[in-house]
């Protein structure tokens, strides 16, 4: 029998700077390793990019829009930042004169989740009349509408290697597609309520999922898909997922106010960042980042603000 990998020592998180500038909750981040910028928007329509850096500057406001913002993905190499802009589609924002570049049409329905495709040139769209839209990368275009449910698609989660799309939804289950073909692989039924947030691990041997039931679950990716972790994580709904760039460490955040760091190999708990005991969000919070090459996690929440940490 094979016995568990070691737990990581303990890290220390600190809040070092709250990020304040929205008028109302924060749903929406986008950053990535390499890059101290992050993005932000939310229920007040603002898009806003962050330096993460310095986090005593102001953000720049980049654009304005008139419904609530769920998703953003910066696409760096054609320094785009696209935006599920909810009821009225998918809109590309050009970072370098912050210009409206791109714009797409779809079904008026709230945009839950985007994932770009770099091999297949792709942008995935989770939207919440249970639709699976496909656009094309060049010009951003409409190539297919998919429905996979009659609940919304919350959550999308890709693997270039393995060639499948997971898709996270609110009728409780998880489904893997092939890249390519759109078919269902696999279908991932142990949730027992809406799933909020997939996340392959950074090798790409796993798949994790979690949502209202509160339960993070992992997937063994390889080999079929078999459960093969299970942790009650927090006490109400995880809103999302994150590993660190390293694949150190993953963290989760939740309806219950708090940040949570975990073990990436074995899923101990290792840090609890809230109110009481790290100065953190008074409400839930809703998306997480890890920017920049300092190991710091940016988060965002209903409280109208960002913070930034260190992880140490």
């Amino acid at each position: 029998m094979t016995s568990p990998p070691t737990p990581l020592p303990r890290p220390n998180a600190r809040n070092i700077a709250p990020l304040a500038g929205h008028r109302d909750a924060v749903y929406a981040l986008a950053g990535r390793a390499g890059s101290d910028q992050v993005f932000s928007s939310g229920a007040d329509g603002l898009v806003v990019a962050w330096n993460t850096a310095d986090p005593a500057q102001d953000g720049e406001l980049l654009a304005r829009v008139e419904n609530s913002v769920y998703a953003l993905r910066e696409l760096p190499g054609r320094n785009l930042l696209l935006l599920g802009h909810n009821f009225q589609g998918v809109q590309a924002i050009d970072l370098q004169d912050k210009s409206l570049a791109y714009a797409t049409a779809l079904p008026p329905v709230a945009i839950f989740d985007l994932v770009y495709s770099e091999t297949r040139q792709r942008l995935y769209c989770a939207l919440a009349d249970g639709t699976l839209a496909v656009l094309r990368g060049s010009d951003f275009r409409l190539e297919n509408l998919l429905r996979l449910s009659d609940k919304s698609l919350r959550c999308l989660a890709l693997s270039e290697t393995r060639h499948e799309l997971a898709v996270g939804s609110s009728d409780w289950q998880v489904r893997v597609l092939d890249l390519d073909s759109l078919a269902v692989k696999t279908t991932l039924t142990e949730a027992t309520n809406s799933v909020f947030t997939v996340a392959y691990s950074p090798d790409e041997q796993y798949l994790l999922a979690a949502g209202r039931d509160a339960h993070l679950r992992r997937y063994h990716a390889t080999d079929g898909y078999p459960l093969d972790n299970e942790v009650v994580a927090h006490m109400y709904a995880i809103n999302h997922l994150a590993f660190s760039p390293d694949g150190r460490f993953l963290a989760s955040c939740s309806l219950d106010k708090s940040i949570k760091l975990w073990d990436a190999a074995g899923l101990a708990l290792l840090r609890v960042l809230d109110r009481a005991r790290a100065a953190g969000h008074g409400t839930s919070v809703n998306k997480l980042v890890w920017p920049g090459s300092q190991q710091r996690l940016v988060s965002c929440s209903d409280d109208r603000s960002l913070a930034v940490w260190q992880v140490y």
